[in-house]
């Protein structure tokens, strides 16, 4: 039995062997992520006599190279989470802690749970790049409503309400909004109120025509009325036109830039087998389910249907010591992005309120028997999970097993 235990840094790992009975075999050394020294270390693991495990903890995108490596050259390896390894083998009172004690820890917990080890399957391209432009895509939502509401504030001094004056939804060949677009060249409540009514309706068909938005005479005449009923505080200047023009530019960069991945990130998804039974759920669409595939990833990691729920997070947790009886919650022990988008599509259910879903059905009765808000959405989520479950490793099973 030779436990080597990684512990993983930018770039470089520190590793160690270690055999029962406390035996070093290889006090830890350490690796640079390079093709000719991780090929060096998998020859010299499997040079070892005797059955090699390797272990490692799961450090974002870091363990990556090493573990992909080391599985390419045919060797068990365990990625585990650091938090089962932070307080093992703790007995002492000093708090030492460095890269090559770090890589024993992990070489003995090995050992102690050689048996129980889980081998580490390398995620294939397509599902890496989706989960890789999914978690980007949350990033950027994020940052186009800070953008978003930086213009508002902005406008709510040029032209008060601009924002409130188009319902139309982003385009999806460029992300662009309407009243973005509209602000950009109308920055100024004076640009409308400025010109006659006649000559604004006559400028805004133009603009719609280049910009390739539909025209209402309707909305023209209540652009007119709203611009005329505003007092602006910034004055109608180059300067202003500059500030208020840079702001929309930079949130239609990032809208296009959305629109992009949101493309490719549909694009990746539907490569995949179970694309068409995710989305075949009610309240998934093309957002919520690449998403969906991505956080979950290939349904043959869980072996069960609990072990989703619990990857969620969303698993209860008893709160109790003795006399003392506290409420049960949910663990949060598990992936957030899951659970938020697992949120969004609840959100999607009780909004749209299908009567023939049972995932719905079973968020309503919950609601009924007064349940609080974050319970009966937490209990949906894990009841969705369970059917996802179901449903996609069916539909998997039949399909590799055609071809």
């Amino acid at each position: 039995m030779n436990a080597v235990g990684i512990d993983v840094s930018k770039g470089h790992s520190t590793v160690a062997v270690v055999r029962p009975l406390g035996e070093i075999v290889a006090s830890p050394f350490e690796v640079c992520h390079t093709e000719p020294e991780l090929s060096k270390l998998a020859e010299m693991l499997k040079s070892m006599i005797g059955e090699t495990k390797v272990v490692m903890e799961c450090t974002g995108a870091y363990h990556l190279p090493i573990a992909n490596a080391l599985c390419d050259a045919d060797l068990f390896v365990s990625t585990v989470n650091p938090q089962l390894t932070h307080d093992y083998g703790n007995n002492t009172i000093r708090k030492t802690r460095n890269d090559k004690l770090d890589s024993i820890k992990i070489a003995n917990y090995a050992l102690s749970n050689w048996l129980d080890l889980p081998r580490y399957i390398p995620e294939g391209d397509v599902r890496r790049m989706l989960k890789a432009f999914s978690r980007q895509y949350n990033k950027y939502i994020k940052m186009r409503t800070m953008l978003k509401n930086n213009l508002i504030s902005l406008t709510d001094q040029t032209f008060p309400g601009v924002n409130e004056l188009f319902k139309s939804p982003p385009r999806k060949s460029d992300g662009h909004e309407k009243w973005l677009d509209f602000a950009a060249k109308f920055w100024h409540c004076e640009c409308v109120c400025g010109l006659t009514p006649k000559a604004f309706e006559d400028r805004y068909r133009r603009w719609c025509k280049k910009e390739k938005y539909n025209f209402s005479q309707s909305k023209a005449e209540d652009i007119y009325v709203s611009a005329c009923g505003h007092f602006s505080v910034m004055p109608k200047d180059e300067t202003t036109k500059i500030l208020i023009t840079q702001a929309v530019i930079q949130v239609n960069a990032v809208s296009e830039s959305i629109a992009t991945m949101l493309r490719e990130m549909n694009r990746l998804a539907s490569a995949l087998p179970e694309y068409d039974v995710v989305m075949g759920f009610y309240g998934v669409g093309e957002v919520l389910g690449s998403q969906l595939i991505a956080e979950i990833g290939d349904i043959y990691r869980y072996q069960k249907k609990s072990s989703l729920v619990r990857f969620a997070g969303l698993e209860p947790v008893e709160n109790s010591s003795g006399k003392y009886h506290g409420k049960e919650r949910i663990s949060k022990q598990g992936s957030s992005h899951l659970r938020k988008t697992l949120f969004q599509v609840m959100e999607c259910l009780l909004k749209r309120a299908p009567a023939d879903d049972p995932i719905f059905q079973f968020l309503d009765r919950k609601r009924s028997e007064k349940k609080p808000y974050r319970s009966y959405m937490c209990a949906g989520s894990a009841k969705f999970l369970r059917v996802y479950y179901s449903r996609v490793k069916a539909h998997l099973d039949n399909y590799y097993s055609e071809n």
